[in-house]
């Protein structure tokens, strides 16, 4: 593809965060004050969290140098060449968890990587995050290592992982990091800098707000007033008992979501790992001067000759507008990570990064993406914040609509209009995924925004096809999801279809679904094919569950327990197991006919083969003698 559909023609090579020592020569630097290591190319762009947090340290006076997928297979030399820092090595395994990125559900090695050159796989190591931070351990042993992202995010306390089927411990005992970031931490880094910088005491580093750390149960832990310390059962302990480690994921996810949080504590052996209470939410101000930093918003030039990256074609024309979800769903890391309170930003900070969106070379009056982690969500904040305080409710709107919670789509609306005005856009679409349960409530006959936006949505936001998640169709397992009932999107489905009558709109919507999810079994997905093939339903954006740490239903999946009941969860296990459930998403494909009749036999549901293939007769099911896993 040509590249200057994506580039232009000349650069200033001095506007990106060098990474070579040329680069740094280039600045006039003798040494960097702060070295970053990624496990994604590197995209000048405010949608990547190292870039983010580079630009935020450069502009509190920092001098920061990036080191984008450092080659950790050879002599190490990526790891080397820009020596020491003054102040301390930063790491992150990049926008995804390299895990999640690198395998599937059914731990099959990945062939593609959308956070590098071509969408190649390679360029970074499984675990990422502690495989960086080993290197830069053994070569700088007196150094201090610090890291963060959604991988050390999601490891900060002992956690299930999938990969190797068992409980792990925090990764600040497994890697020998000074300190762990979690969450978004602009707020936290720098302040940290700061005191690195200065020299303060190890006790005043250790009273910030979202680091964790690692001390002896010899030391004294700094005073933290006004807020409790918690100690969860050890690590020890919930490597031998299940309960315990659902019980402490309620409380590590209760603490995740309450905004004045208490300290909490994890025996790992000999060390005690330390994770101080989150940060309050980002301001509209913080959040605007975050996004207004002097982002090129392209990759480095050292890419521009070579194959793209996929997740830079996806996000560069889009714009982010909040952060935060207060959804809970049970399967999403963005509570463990970002948190279930909305930060958004102003209308002048969204309308301007659109303008310069426009000015970008390639752009063609198109906005990919004006959303966030749920695209309906921006501004809405509680009416009484005071209420939130110590409120630790996982989700504001399942399972019911908090009281306290603005859901009025006013601001939204108003935002939508004025993109549309702007000069140069054709179309704003919404590629992020919308919750129909925020307007579909009991507050919509007296809120005029909730009966409008989903009409301005499906009439000017759509690009032809709008994804929605409603995940599954029995009432037990959405339970378990924390999602709506199958009914709202069955309602908003009919609205979809009547707003694309009035306009005379060919628009399609299109439903996602989870299978194998904790508490579905084999009935349940042919229920959820039965009703989706009733409703003329096409699944195409289908998947089956992953744990991944820090989960709810990961823990019901490691655990076989509600963590909030400590009451048995059903669970599929065995890779057998899972793909006859995600078999079932394939009813209509004729090779996988016979297949799902065999299966359901097994499981003893013979009923349910009439009912999803009318005119199958029992005789044409015939079984075959195979063993099934009871992993």
């Amino acid at each position: 593809m040509n590249s200057s559909n994506y580039y232009p023609a000349t650069y200033d090579l001095k506007r990106w965060l060098p990474g070579t020592r040329k680069e740094v020569a280039l600045l006039g630097w003798d040494q960097p004050d702060i070295i970053l290591f990624s496990g994604d190319a590197y995209i000048d762009h405010p949608s990547f969290g190292a870039s983010v947090i580079g630009r935020v340290l450069e502009d509190a006076g920092y001098k920061v140098a990036l080191v984008a997928q450092p080659n950790w297979q050879d002599d190490l030399r990526d790891f080397t060449k820009l020596g020491v820092p003054r102040l301390f090595f930063g790491i992150t395994a990049g926008n995804m968890d390299s895990m999640v990125n690198h395998y599937t559900a059914n731990r099959r090695l990945r062939s593609n990587d959308a956070y590098s050159i071509g969408g190649k796989s390679g360029f970074r190591p499984d675990r990422a995050a502690t495989v960086y931070a080993s290197i830069l351990r053994r070569l700088f042993p007196e150094q201090l290592i610090i890291s963060g992202g959604i991988e050390v995010s999601l490891r900060r306390l002992a956690h299930y992982d999938y990969w190797d089927d068992k409980i792990m411990p925090s990764l600040l005992e497994s890697t020998n990091l000074d300190y762990l970031f979690y969450g978004n931490a602009e707020r936290s880094i720098v302040e940290f800098a700061k005191k690195i910088d200065e020299q303060v005491s190890v006790d005043e580093i250790r009273r910030m707000p979202q680091i964790a750390y690692r001390i002896s149960p010899k030391d004294s832990l700094p005073m933290f007033p006004d807020r409790k310390t918690i100690n969860l059962y050890s690590y020890e302990e919930v490597v031998r008992d299940g309960s315990k480690h659902a019980q402490n994921f309620r409380r590590i996810e209760e603490e995740s979501n309450v905004l004045l949080a208490d300290r909490l504590i994890q025996q790992h052996g000999d060390s005690l790992v330390v994770v101080n209470p989150p940060d309050l939410p980002a301001s509209t101000e913080e959040l605007d001067h975050w996004h207004d930093l002097p982002y090129t918003r392209l990759p480095h030039p050292r890419y521009w000759k070579k194959p793209l990256i996929p997740a830079f074609e996806m996000i560069r024309f889009s714009v982010n507008i909040h952060r935060g979800c207060f959804g809970g769903c049970a399967f999403c890391t963005i509570s463990a990570h970002q948190g279930k309170h909305i930060s958004s930003r102003s209308e002048e900070s969204i309308l301007k990064e659109v303008s310069q969106t426009i000015q970008m070379p390639g752009f063609k009056g198109y906005l990919s993406d004006l959303g966030g982690p749920s695209a309906n969500m921006y501004r809405m904040e509680p009416y009484d914040r005071k209420k939130c305080l110590k409120c630790r409710r996982p989700s504001c709107v399942y399972p019911t609509l908090c009281r306290n919670i603005n859901v009025s789509h006013q601001p939204l609306l108003n935002l939508y209009r004025k993109v549309r005005e702007i000069p140069g856009i054709k179309k704003a679409f919404i590629g992020s995924g919308i919750r129909y349960d925020l307007f579909q409530n009991e507050r919509a006959r007296n809120d005029r925004s909730l009966r409008e936006y989903p009409e301005e949505l499906i009439r000017y936001h759509v690009s032809g096809r709008l994804k929605v998640a409603p995940e599954h169709t029995e009432d037990h397992v959405l339970t378990n999801m924390r999602k709506p009932t199958f009914d709202q999107y069955i309602q908003f489905s009919r609205n979809f279809k009547a707003v694309n009558k009035r306009y005379g709109m060919n628009q399609e919507l299109i439903p996602y679904f989870i299978s194998s999810h904790p508490g579905c079994q084999l009935a349940d997905m042919a229920e959820l094919a039965i009703k989706t093939r009733e409703s003329e339903l096409q699944l195409e954006q289908v998947q089956d569950f992953t744990p991944t740490p820090m989960t709810l239903a990961t823990t019901m999946y490691c655990t076989g327990l509600d963590p909030y009941t400590l009451k048995p969860v059903n669970v599929a296990r065995s890779r057998e197991e899972k793909l006859d459930q995600r078999r079932l998403f394939f009813w209509n494909k004729p090779e996988e006919k016979q297949q799902i009749m065999i299966v359901l036999k097994k499981s003893g549901r013979t009923d349910l083969i009439p009912r999803l293939f009318p005119g199958k007769q029992l005789k044409h099911v015939k079984t075959k003698n195979k063993k099934r896993s009871n992993r």
